[in-house]
């Protein structure tokens, strides 16, 4: 389903007639452009590395989970059992 826009928005270039520093057929004057910057290029950190198998504290977590499973349906089975 495709809702359309509340606000419809118009053209969102800028004008050319109304910015500011630029001559007639599109070009800048001489010194109006910033000087070329360095750029950064690649990452600002070391990726970490990536490893093919699953992490010990992974193996504990799900193990703890298990045991957590395990002790509520024992109990769900013993309250059942109880009231037959």
């Amino acid at each position: 389903m495709t809702v359309p826009d509340p606000e419809p928005h118009g053209n969102t270039d800028p004008d050319p007639g109304t910015t500011p520093g630029l001559e007639p057929g599109g070009g800048v004057p001489p010194g109006t452009t910033p000087p070329e910057s360095a750029g950064t290029s690649g990452l600002s950190a070391p990726e970490p590395e990536t490893r093919k198998r699953f992490p010990v504290t992974g193996w504990m977590t799900l193990g703890a989970v298990i045991v957590i499973v395990l002790v509520f349906v024992a109990v769900i089975v013993g309250l059942i059992a109880a009231m037959m």
